[in-house]
């Protein structure tokens, strides 16, 4: 019995009221689940064209905007970064230019400087040396003459003990025609 269908109920029905085999696919049941399909379809297609789809393209559009909107700012930050970046070199630049000027101005008075002190030793050196060209001419001039009196000196004890006689005269002009050469 339980496989016997109630032909009152519908070929896809059996006695108990329990379906036989799929429903879906039963066919007496197709309109039904058109039908069905169908009202399902446009409840789906209104909830979603009035309430979800208009607060997706909301959200879109918000995404769209703030995109566009950083975009918008990243272009900026690159044009201040830019300029920033013009603005540093050019500062670099008038920093070096400065410093060299700081450079020259610098090496000017160190040279005026140098060239002050090299006059100043320069002539100290001068002064030094004729001092010292008078000193050695003074010291040459008394050699000389310590040389001339020791030679003289020296001759008459020579011409003394070789048994002659010690002109001084004679002496004197023999020595000094012999210290000029």
């Amino acid at each position: 019995m339980a496989t016997q269908t109630n032909t009152i109920a519908g070929a896809c029905v059996d006695a108990g009221g329990s379906a036989l085999g799929m429903p879906q696919l039963c066919a007496e049941w197709m309109p039904n689940q058109i039908f069905w399909l169908i009202v399902t379809l446009i409840a789906i297609f209104f909830v979603m064209s009035r309430i979800a789809l208009p607060r997706i393209g909301a959200v879109l559009a918000e995404r769209s905007g703030t995109i566009t909107n950083d975009i918008a700012a990243a272009e900026d930050f690159k044009n201040k970064a830019a300029e920033a970046e013009t603005a540093y070199e050019q500062a670099l630049t008038d920093a070096r230019a400065k410093a060299q000027e700081i450079i020259a101005k610098a090496k000017a008075e160190i040279q005026a400087d140098l060239d002050v002190a090299l006059q100043k030793a320069d002539a100290a050196i001068a002064a030094k040396a004729a001092e010292s060209e008078t000193a050695i001419g003074e010291i040459r001039d008394s050699a000389i003459k310590n040389i001339t009196e020791v030679a003289t000196d020296t001759a008459k004890e020579l011409v003394l003990a070789l048994g002659g006689t010690a002109d001084a005269t004679t002496i004197t002009a023999a020595v000094n025609a012999r210290m000029k050469g």
